[in-house]
């Protein structure tokens, strides 16, 4: 069981090992375990919250990874980044499509949602071959990068989708 701890569920991200160190930065617990962890094994280690990290892959091909959609009735906040957040979208019924063009750099990230985010400082790093384009209901943009097509959503009400 973590204690008061994060899990990343890790799709391949160059970044997951970063991730877990700013996240041990602010003195919290982190464990990354691959992608193909099944819904029980989440649930026996009873995160606090999730992310799902990014990773070469797009939501749209063959064997693509992929979790079991329980994941987001758990009752903790989701966060998906880069893949993570469009398999997200694909698994919770909304609009994932090819990127117009594929992409890889810094971006400047705008906080719509800032109650949605304890805290988010420094640049972001955008990588994309997919984006979602819309939502269910239910979600609003919560964050977004310059582009102003890659969003994280956020459910209506200024909590994390769960």
């Amino acid at each position: 069981m973590i204690v008061d701890g994060v899990l990343i569920l890790d799709f391949g991200s160059q970044y997951t090992q970063l991730i877990a160190r700013r996240i041990r930065e602010q003195r919290v617990y982190c464990e990354i375990q691959p992608c193909t962890y099944s819904l029980a094994e989440i649930r026996d280690l009873a995160p606090k919250a999730i992310i799902l990290s990014g990773g070469p892959a797009s939501v749209f091909a063959e064997g693509a990874p992929s979790i079991d959609p329980g994941v987001f009735d758990l009752g903790v906040p989701v966060l998906g980044i880069c893949y993570g957040m469009q398999l997200t979208s694909h698994l919770l019924g909304g609009k994932v499509e090819q990127a117009d063009e594929r992409e890889y750099g810094p971006a400047r990230l705008e906080v719509a949602k800032p109650e949605a985010l304890a805290r988010v400082s420094g640049g972001v790093t955008r990588g994309r071959v997919d984006e979602p384009r819309r939502s269910r209901r239910e979600f609003a943009g919560g964050v977004r990068d310059d582009s102003a097509n890659l969003q994280q959503p956020v459910r209506r009400g200024g909590a994390p989708p769960t």
